[in-house]
């Protein structure tokens, strides 16, 4: 009895590496995925969360009239061209978008599958997803500035909601710092 409760045991750890190594090898699979480099004219991309193409793209200042055309509710399914203005410090799992130099769009990604580089500021992006508007509450207003590395005296500024053009990413091409 005690030499088959040892090959279970046995078995079972042997089965549990070879579990961590094809999670692994997943892993690296979806890193080499996401540093795909996508090459245009002169410009190279990144390609982060689902796989997109450049096909129907529109530019920011299109994307801001769709923006200022819809309600708080409203969706739309669609690919624009920006740059980055803010990410996420911790992580990357959000940023805000130019739609003009006054006008920004917040940006989180499909089911917090997939992140952008934490020096993502001011590169040139490719976003396909869903546009909406929204309305953000204070607590989230001040989680995000916390994220952004906002000092405590501008979170604690932030006293109102805000109704915001939101952006739910599926993929994102994101130019690749070029090389100096």
């Amino acid at each position: 009895m005690k030499k088959l409760v040892l090959m279970f045991s046995a078995l079972a750890l042997i089965a549990c590496q070879d579990n961590t190594k094809k999670k692994d090898a997943s892993n690296e699979m979806q890193d080499e995925k996401q540093k795909e480099i996508i090459a245009s004219a002169d410009i190279s991309y990144a390609s982060f969360g689902e796989k997109i193409d450049k096909e129907g793209v529109i530019s920011a200042s299109e994307m801001k009239e769709k923006f200022t055309s819809m309600k708080t509710g409203d969706t739309l399914d669609v690919k624009f061209k920006t740059e980055v203005e803010k990410v996420c410090k911790k992580k990357g799992c959000w940023m805000s978008v130019k739609l003009d130099d006054s006008l920004t769009s917040f940006v989180r990604f499909k089911d917090y599958s997939f992140f952008v580089p934490l020096n993502a500021e001011e590169r040139e992006t490719i976003l396909e997803g869903k546009a909406f508007v929204t309305e953000t509450s204070v607590d989230e207003l001040r989680h995000y500035a916390k994220d952004a590395g906002k000092s405590k005296e501008e979170i604690a500024a932030i006293t109102e909601s805000k109704t915001e053009y939101a952006f739910m990413a599926t993929g994102v091409l994101m130019e690749e710092p070029t090389q100096e």
